[in-house]
């Protein structure tokens, strides 16, 4: 039964880049409808498990499967289970947003009529920009189109690594409401965050990796100290 089935598992999963190891030996399992918080300091590796956990790298050793398919075996299954935020938006500067998002939903075999994307802008506070390019965007709204396009593909897990990033207080209440939205909507999401007291707050579970290792997976509230993540909210 799909319910039953956990939204996220990794099992002894490593990642190094050259002789450096960027994931070592990392388990844990998510079941599905949680908030997670990926905590860590910069460099521990957290980037780099949402990118595996999204197929956009491969994994050196180690099994991960998502909602019961192995990343292995069904790449392309895994992909449309999932939704990355990454650190770069990959936006087309000289598109203007809607066109940017409609490029994206006929990618994604999504409905790209005009009502429906600005919808989507809307959500996001974008929707007066809507015909403006994104070379005129500033680094907040270009993080808040990126959402968007999240928002567009609907998947049942997402993976946001600082999401929180370049945005001003406005879009961090954004950004809290769209995690209030997931949880009602029984999304999973991962959320990479330095913002160690916001995700406390927002999230239901933690994982804290140090150095590529994973040194803790259980309830938010009983994560350790943070080892030099920065706390903050706004």
């Amino acid at each position: 039964m799909r319910s039953m089935v956990p939204a996220l598992e990794a099992n002894a999963l490593y990642r190094r880049y050259g002789r450096r190891f960027a994931l070592v030996d990392v388990t844990f399992s998510v079941g599905q409808g949680a908030l997670v918080m990926l905590a860590g300091r910069n460099g521990s590796g957290k980037s780099t498990l949402l990118r595996v956990l999204a197929t956009a790298l491969r994994p050196d050793r180690g099994e991960v499967r998502v909602l019961g398919r192995d990343l292995q075996a069904d790449a392309d299954g895994v992909r449309r289970e999932t939704a990355l935020l990454g650190h770069r938006a990959f936006l087309y500067e000289p598109l203007t947003a809607f066109e940017n998002l409609a490029l994206h939903a006929r990618l994604l075999g999504k409905p790209s009529a005009r009502g429906d994307l600005v919808e989507r802008l809307h959500a996001v506070g974008l929707a007066e920009r809507a015909d403006d390019a994104v070379s005129t965007f500033s680094a907040g709204m270009r993080q808040r189109l990126a959402l968007a396009r999240v928002l567009l593909k609907e998947a049942p897990v997402i993976l946001l690594d600082e999401p929180y990033g370049h945005l001003d207080p406005p879009g961090f209440r954004l950004v809290d409401g769209l995690l209030e939205s997931f949880r009602a909507r029984g999304r999973t999401v991962v959320m990479a965050t330095h913002l160690v007291a916001r995700g406390r707050e927002r999230c239901d579970r933690a994982l804290l990796l140090e150095s590529g290792r994973l040194l803790f997976a259980g309830p938010v509230g009983e994560m350790p100290g943070t080892n030099g993540t920065e706390e903050g909210a706004a």
